[in-house]
């Protein structure tokens, strides 16, 4: 199976070099340092025990630069952020054939939601996350399988990536069929040691790790606290639940269910420790934040599903002009000493 890469960061680092070393046939789009070392010596994974598994450059592994150079894929992985998909377009078309597949390995609600769903809202674009709809125009649904991202991992330097916990892609047809294309993928990556379940619902399986990312990542990014401290001051805590319970009669309007109670999520957050959340990374790094996909996203479904969301809704507010902060000052919050 031919596999492109888009993103050969941490999660696509993990992906890209494990599918290759069980045989697939992978090509990183890549750029810079990190496109020079997956060349020069391969992707190396650094696991969760300490010791390293190397996989080589060579036939099943190498990266490039131009999407033209890399020709028509079996598969496209898409593993970089929401914002950062329309930056792709229209190059990525490079990588397209008549039956190539495209799998949108992304956090938070991603810009097809409402194509291929049966009911009121069907075919429906997300202006938060596809204005004017460009991408849905360059990217056509049928081409499309949703995915849930449950590992962690860090790109260390370039070509290497440090593993931190699991082994978890759900995939999903967008409208929950059984495909032979979808069970070809899933043996793929069960044959690179992934778990890669088919789910009948992905949908429900994004909310319910969304339900944890669009509360705990924008009150870290405002108080720099980790999931411990948020989960365990009594006054976060309250305002994580508040988001959550907004996102839920968000999600259930949609006809999402929720197999774990709102508690269990928070406490699946607190279990995790003293962990930065991705948001917080990019706030101190000076990155651009993942924020219409994991809270403005929800924003906007409360909007068209006449679900009020007054907290989620000031906490974007808030993350939004932080954002603007953030780029007026080149990516660099500015603590100024009292007089």
């Amino acid at each position: 199976m031919k596999i492109a890469v888009v993103g050969a960061g941490a999660i696509g680092g993990y992906l890209g070099a494990r599918l290759a070393r069980s045989g697939q046939e992978v090509t990183f789009i890549a750029r810079n340092r990190n496109l020079e070392a997956i060349n020069a010596h391969g992707f190396k994974l650094i696991l969760e025990d300490g010791s390293e598994e190397h996989t080589p450059a060579g036939p099943n592994l190498r990266a490039v630069q131009r999407y033209a150079d890399a020709g028509p894929q079996d598969v496209v992985l898409i593993t970089v952020k929401a914002h950062q998909v329309k930056d792709l377009l229209p190059d990525l078309r490079g990588l397209f054939g008549p039956d190539t597949v495209v799998v949108t390995m992304i956090n938070g609600v991603p810009w097809w939601y409402f194509h291929k769903l049966a009911g009121p809202y069907e075919g429906r674009s997300l202006e938060s996350l596809d204005p004017g709809g460009l991408i849905a125009a360059n990217i056509e649904p049928e081409r499309l399988i949703g995915s849930v991202v449950y590992p962690a991992s860090e790109l260390v330097a370039p070509g290497v990536v440090k593993l931190i916990e699991g082994n978890r892609f759900s995939l999903g047809e967008l409208d929950g069929s059984r495909s032979e294309r979808i069970e070809a993928l899933s043996k793929a990556m069960m044959g690179a040691g992934f778990k890669s379940p088919v789910s009948r619902d992905i949908r429900s399986e994004i909310w319910v790790k969304l339900w944890g990312n669009l509360t705990f990542n924008p009150i870290s990014a405002l108080t720099h606290a980790t999931l411990e401290d948020i989960c365990r001051y009594g006054p976060t805590r309250e305002l994580a639940a508040a988001m959550m319970r907004e996102a839920q009669a968000v999600g259930e309007k949609l006809g999402v269910a929720f197999k774990i109670s709102l508690e269990q999520r928070i406490a699946g957050a607190e279990a995790v420790g003293a962990h930065k959340t991705s948001m917080l990374q990019d706030v101190e790094a000076g990155r651009a934040l993942e924020l219409e996909a994991l809270v403005g996203s929800v924003v906007e479904l409360g909007r068209i599903t006449e679900t009020p969301t007054p907290v989620i809704s000031a906490m974007h507010a808030t993350v939004s002009l932080l954002q603007r902060t953030l780029a007026a000052q080149q990516g660099r919050l500015k603590v100024q000493a009292a007089a």
